[in-house]
C-alpha cells in the first residue's frame, strides 16, 4: 500500500488540494449568497448587469437592464423586446471557482500563481460579460437557436477557453512545467 501512495503522491496531492480548493470557495460562496434574501438579487450578479448594460450601451445597443418585479434575476430588454434574464448562474462564478480550484492545485510559484489567478479570472469576468451581450443580441434576432446559443455554444466557448488556460498554466508556469 505504501509502495502505491508513493508512487501516486503528486496525483493524490493534486486530487485533495483541488477539492479542498473547491469545496472551501463553493463554501464561503454558498454563505455569500445565503446573506441575501430569497427575492433579492446578489451583489455579483448586479455588477455582471450593470457591466452588460455598460458594454452594450458603448455599441449604441437600444438596452434595459432592470430587476424583475417577479423573481431574483434581472430582465434584459433589447430593442424594446424581453430576451433574455441574468440568475445569479450567470455570473460565471462557479467557472471562477473552478478555475482558480485547477490552478491552486498545479500551483507554481506563489506570485505568479496569485497573478494568473487575478488576471485568470478577470478575463473569464470579461469574457463572460461578452456572452451575455452576444446572446442577448443574437436571442433577439434568433429566438429560435436558444438551447444551440446558451446550452451549447457558449458554454462551449467559455469552458474551451478556461481549459486553454488550464493547459497554458500547466505548460508554462506551474510545479510541472518543464
Amino acid at each position: 500500500m505504501k509502495k502505491y501512495l508513493v508512487q501516486f503522491k503528486p496525483f493524490l496531492i493534486f486530487i485533495g488540494t483541488f477539492f479542498a480548493a473547491y469545496i472551501l470557495l463553493t463554501l464561503v460562496y454558498k454563505s455569500y449568497l445565503n446573506s441575501f434574501e430569497s427575492d433579492n438579487i446578489d451583489g455579483i450578479t448586479a455588477v455582471v448587469g450593470s457591466n452588460v448594460y455598460w458594454l452594450m450601451d458603448v455599441f449604441n445597443y437600444d438596452v434595459l437592464i432592470q430587476k424583475s418585479l417577479s423573481g431574483a434575476y434581472l430582465e434584459v430588454w433589447y430593442n424594446k423586446h424581453y430576451v433574455i434574464r441574468i440568475v445569479e448562474g450567470c455570473n460565471a462564478v462557479s467557472v471562477m471557482i473552478l478555475f482558480v480550484s485547477f490552478v491552486l492545485a498545479f500551483s507554481g510559484k506563489l506570485k505568479m500563481t496569485v497573478l494568473f489567478i487575478l488576471s485568470g479570472t478577470l478575463f473569464i469576468y470579461i469574457l463572460n460579460v461578452i456572452r451575455i451581450a452576444l446572446l442577448a443580441v443574437l436571442l433577439f434576432r434568433y429566438p429560435e437557436k436558444v438551447h444551440l446559443l446558451h446550452g451549447v455554444l457558449f458554454p462551449l466557448i467559455i469552458y474551451g477557453l478556461v481549459f486553454a488556460l488550464w493547459v497554458f498554466w500547466v505548460n508554462k508556469f506551474s510545479k510541472y512545467a518543464k
